[in-house]
């Protein structure tokens, strides 16, 4: 916990912006006249009401109207005083609001920045939905620790302090040693009373959640339920987590009661002590009226605060749990650094001619006992195709990776233009390789904002200039909204090709040295697969390509095939070469021929073709 606040003062007071500093202090200073004026509140009345008994009209005399003008001045007093405690304090909070909003900003976007400067290697560990609610939670509890422990918990430990003070200077020290004892059994009472209760709460909210999952897994497998008339099942496991959910939930209220009833005791108790105290001077002699109406005021004032205390501290505790998971997160480190003397690398071909790449000696695993490449060499001069095939498993795909430096080789390098890529700062190396990947996954706006996302500030003429040679200009300007058409969740609301065509018009627009065509076409059918292999043609042309392929017939026109098997270079050469070998990649040639063969036959049979 400790930790955690002090990861959290440089936000509240950072170094070199004097204008939060200052709206801080300022905050600081009006809280603490706003309780000096909330504590002087009690004192005046006290003397209005000790005026009164003393005015001739109080007392029972007939007395003249100037005789009244000092309880008539303490009353305005008093008055001006509750306006003043509630002014600073509504001024402090006016002050303070854009430095408690202003923090929770900059937590979330330096934990944004944060992870997306982490590497892949994290990503693929963890949920990307647990990570932005992590933040989400994370900056939420930033702003509620900066308003319920900087202006409740504070002003409350505040107040109660000089209420003791004001008490043992007004009264003695009898009264202040009781208000002290009743403030630290208070607040020792409603924290170890809420500590038990969070667990109890925690259970609720576990049950609740168990109970929300089985109803949503329930329904959206709804058909399977039907399918195996499970219908009694499933509601017979959902009533059961309901029964536990309602014998949490009673047991949760009965520990809320037993906490308000623990409070409410304490301040009765230290009230009628006060009181009988009080009383007793009073009758001695020790004690006007007034003073005695001002202890039982100032107990009911440190009362009031405090009753709040047991829900404050809660929402306090979850709130620096929710903070330390986001500053954990904040001290991931990522695997892939820039060197201190990284240098540049020429992004764009009209900058620089296509790169020259070399895999020297490359060995790699995800993991430390399990190697995925094992001394892995081959070169792709500059402008050269080089393709890389293989079954499942082969490494294809890590080749593509380690190029784009989202892993570092565990020995061997990879070179780009003579230099090794842990040479270059990471953004430049990855603005000089364009990726059409597979699985193309687009952002939920327009096809123009997806296609200038490959170079952000592209006028529309270039969009769409990219668009054409990738084939889709067409299509798009034929759609109702044209470039504006929302393209939906993950571009759900394009075909597999068309996603592909946006995927390639975004690539030719990054105008990239290098291009990895990473199994751009395996889940497309063969006629978008040729129609798309034309448009892969022109946005490679010039440019260094390395092509990883499931469909052979997409990579016989490379200048060099690598046939991978068990994370080694099993075969290599051209088609021709690697037919006539009659090896693992001939093989796997016949193969996809004869499903080819089938396809067509199948495709003629429902035509009512002879197959």
């Amino acid at each position: 916990m400790h930790a955690t606040l002090r990861a959290l003062l440089p936000y509240l007071w950072p170094r070199h912006d004097f204008g939060t500093r200052a709206r801080v202090v300022g905050a600081c200073l009006l809280l603490v006249a706003a309780k000096i004026a909330t504590i002087a509140v009690p004192y005046v009345y006290s003397l209005v009401v000790d005026a009164l008994h003393r005015a001739p009209g109080g007392a029972g005399g007939s007395g003249a109207m100037n005789e009244m003008t000092v309880p008539m001045a303490l009353i305005v007093g008093y008055g001006t005083l509750r306006l003043m405690s509630a002014g600073m304090g509504e001024w402090r909070d006016a002050l303070f609001a854009p430095v408690r909003f202003h923090i929770s900003s900059v937590a979330a976007v330096r934990s944004f920045r944060h992870m997306h400067a982490l590497s892949l290697r994290f990503h693929l560990d963890r949920q990307s939905g647990g990570v932005t609610r992590a933040i989400a939670r994370g900056t939420e509890a930033i702003e509620t620790i900066l308003r319920v422990g900087v202006f409740n918990i504070v002003p409350t430990l505040i107040e109660a302090l000089l209420v003791i003070v004001v008490i043992w200077r007004l009264f003695d020290w009898r009264y202040a040693a009781i208000m002290l004892l009743a403030v630290v059994a208070y607040v020792a009472f409603t924290i170890s009373f809420t500590s038990w209760r969070i667990g109890i709460r925690r259970e609720m909210n576990e049950i609740n959640s168990e109970a929300s999952w089985k109803a949503l897994d329930s329904l959206l497998n709804y058909e399977t339920v039907k399918y195996f008339g499970n219908e009694e099942h499933e509601s017979r496991r959902y009533e059961e987590t309901q029964r536990r959910y309602e014998r949490a939930a009673v047991k949760t209220q009965l520990s809320l009661n037993g906490l308000n009833f623990g409070q409410a005791a304490i301040i009765a108790v230290t009230l009628t002590v006060v009181m009988l105290l009080a009383a007793h001077d009073v009758g001695q002699g020790r004690l006007t009226v007034g003073r005695f109406v001002l202890v039982n005021t100032y107990l009911m004032q440190l009362y009031l605060p405090l009753n709040f205390l047991g829900s404050i501290y809660s929402s306090l505790r979850t709130s620096l749990v929710d903070l330390e998971h986001m500053f954990r997160l904040m001290e991931e480190a990522p695997d892939v650094k820039d060197r201190p003397d990284a240098i540049g690398l020429p992004a764009r071909l009209d900058e620089a001619p296509a790169a020259a790449i070399r895999f020297e000696h490359v060995r790699f695993g995800y993991r430390a006992d399990r190697e995925i490449l094992h001394d892995v060499s081959f070169s792709v001069p500059a402008g050269g195709r080089v393709a890389i095939v293989g079954p499942t498993g082969a490494g294809k795909s890590t080749i593509s990776r380690l190029l784009f430096r989202f892993y570092d080789v565990t020995s061997g390098r990879v070179v780009i233009d003579g230099h090794d890529v842990r040479d270059y700062h990471q953004a430049a190396l990855r603005a000089a390789i364009g990726v059409v990947p597979q699985d193309t996954v687009l952002f939920n706006d327009t096809i123009g904002y997806n296609i200038a996302y490959g170079r952000r500030g592209a006028s529309q003429d270039e969009i769409e200039h990219a668009a054409r040679l990738a084939q889709i200009h067409d299509f798009i300007v034929s759609l109702p909204d044209g470039y504006a058409t929302r393209v939906g969740e993950r571009g759900l609301k394009l075909s597999g090709g068309e996603k592909q065509r946006v995927a390639i018009a975004r690539t030719i627009l990054k105008n990239p040295r290098i291009l990895i065509l990473d199994e751009a076409t395996s889940a497309l059918d063969t006629h978008t697969e040729q129609e798309i292999q034309v448009a892969l043609r022109t946005v490679s042309a010039e440019r260094t390509t390395v092509i990883i392929a499931h469909r052979l017939s997409t990579v016989i026109d490379a200048d060099e095939i690598l046939v991978m098997g068990d994370g080694v270079i099993k075969e290599r050469g051209t088609h021709r070469s690697l037919l006539a070998r009659d090896g693992l990649y001939a093989g796997m040639w016949a193969a996809q021929a004869e499903e080819r063969g089938e396809d067509a036959g199948h495709a003629a049979v429902g035509a009512g073709l002879p197959a």
